[in-house]
């Protein structure tokens, strides 16, 4: 699970800047890599519910 969430958060930190330079700067690319780490987390984050879910009823 520890491995999940550092995968996780690697991506989200992607993630944010990513956004950030699409937002503040316009740059369409890193929008376009934005969306794309945006797909990549949906299901490790739903991974990590059913983990996280599982560890609760333990």
């Amino acid at each position: 699970m520890k491995e999940l969430i550092n995968h996780i958060s690697e991506l989200a930190e992607k993630f944010k800047s990513d956004a950030t330079a699409q937002a503040t700067n316009g740059n369409k690319a890193a929008g376009l890599r934005a969306r794309r780490v945006s797909l990549e987390l949906e299901p490790l984050l739903k991974q990590f519910r059913k983990l996280s879910l599982e560890e609760s009823k333990k």
